[in-house]
């Protein structure tokens, strides 16, 4: 019997991975989670903005109080690799959605490789978002003749474990 040879539009690819810290206040909590990020991932990141005025933690609608950034193509997988050792390349099962997505949390920076403890920033956490796809996802997002993409198209979480587990070598506890 021959073996059934996988179709080029079912290989799977990180998308991208987002970093975002939460500090829930705006001013210095902002400026040194920039710093933070921005020591992690290389890039600049962007402020995100309180959605409802919250009297009790004196947050206002429009204030900043997180910051994230976006990390794709080759320098995503290379900073994957880096979150996977934080976290002792151990993910789990739990983490993962329906929707080829997986998410986590890294308690203090510091943990990740290739970061130094800076007295300035101190330790912060922050989340982790890790999307994956296939060729032909976009035609969820283009202007003309937008479609949903096919029940059989959609990664499953069983495919994500299986595919991080194999480009990554990570365990799913």
């Amino acid at each position: 019997m021959a073996q059934q040879m996988e179709s080029s539009m079912k290989k799977i690819s990180v998308a991208k991975v987002v970093l975002n810290m939460g500090v829930g206040k705006s001013g210095e909590p902002i400026e040194k989670a920039k710093l933070a990020l921005q020591q992690i991932a290389g890039q600049q990141p962007s402020p995100r903005f309180a959605k409802a005025t919250q009297r009790d933690w004196g947050v206002h609608k429009g204030e900043p109080i997180g910051v994230a950034v976006t990390v794709r193509k080759e320098a995503a997988i290379q900073l994957i690799k880096r979150l996977f050792t934080a976290k002792g390349n151990q993910i789990k099962g739990s983490s993962f959605d329906g929707f080829g997505n997986v998410s986590f949390g890294i308690r203090e920076h510091i943990d990740i490789p290739g970061v130094k403890y800076d007295p300035q920033i101190g330790i912060l956490g922050l989340d982790v978002s890790i999307s994956l796809e296939r060729p032909g996802f976009n035609i969820r997002f283009r202007s003309k003749h937008k479609a949903s993409v096919g029940h059989h198209h959609k990664i499953t979480s069983e495919e994500a474990k299986k595919f991080l587990t194999s480009k990554f070598g990570i365990e799913v506890v």
